[in-house]
């Protein structure tokens, strides 16, 4: 006989693959921003994986541009007033990253295991122009971190592009240290932000790429 926790989990597995599948940052919350659910584009936002997201408060991420915004956010989950809100925010993609701005998308949202209404964050980013350290990326780098978003391993990498392990790994760090970022996680998504990957494009190839 199916429990209901057994039924609770099978959906939040479901839920969960369906969510990662989706480009668009999204997190689920409780009414006072603890995060209980959030897909791989939101971790990646911040250089880290989904489940480390959880317990965690949008607040420790995101900074909002308008204190007005705020408040009548705060009134409306105070109502339970069932509509959608924007809230202007700003955030650094990571480690001493450039400050990035953009909008979320909030909706009160039923949840049928929990006693209050749920908070339905969507993330719409701005993103900023192409930087000048786009430029700097040599072809060699650039088929490396298209095989890195793609999923390859190291040694696939090398084997790709001609370099040894330690030639592969050479390049990565170089671009890390760069970039500032603390993993290939947000190598990947630094390099997507700065145009360096085209988004419209899978396998992950450069931007401009024939």
């Amino acid at each position: 006989m199916t429990t209901n926790g057994e039924i609770y989990y099978n959906w939040r597995n479901h839920f969960m693959v369906l969510l990662d599948r989706v480009p668009t940052p999204i997190a689920v919350c409780r009414q006072d921003g603890e995060i209980t659910l959030a897909n791989l584009a939101m971790a990646v936002e911040w250089g880290t994986v989904p489940g480390r997201l959880p317990g965690r408060r949008l607040q420790e991420f995101f900074r909002p541009r308008s204190a007005a915004q705020l408040d009548r956010l705060a009134e409306a989950v105070r109502l339970g007033r069932r509509s959608r809100y924007a809230l202007e925010v700003r955030w650094p993609p990571g480690p001493e990253g450039p400050q990035r701005s953009g909008e979320f998308q909030i909706d009160l949202v039923d949840g049928a295991y929990e006693p209050r209404p749920l908070l339905l964050a969507v993330l719409h980013t701005r993103r900023p122009d192409p930087p000048a350290p786009a430029a700097e990326v040599s072809p060699v780098e650039e088929q490396i971190l298209a095989l890195v978003a793609s999923g390859a391993t190291t040694a696939a990498v090398g084997k790709a592009v001609g370099l040894t392990l330690d030639g592969v790994n050479y390049h990565l760090t170089r671009l890390s240290r760069r970039w500032r970022v603390p993993n290939r996680t947000a190598l990947v998504a630094r390099a997507y932000v700065l145009g360096v990957l085209d988004t419209n494009q899978w396998p992950p190839r450069p931007a401009g790429s024939a």
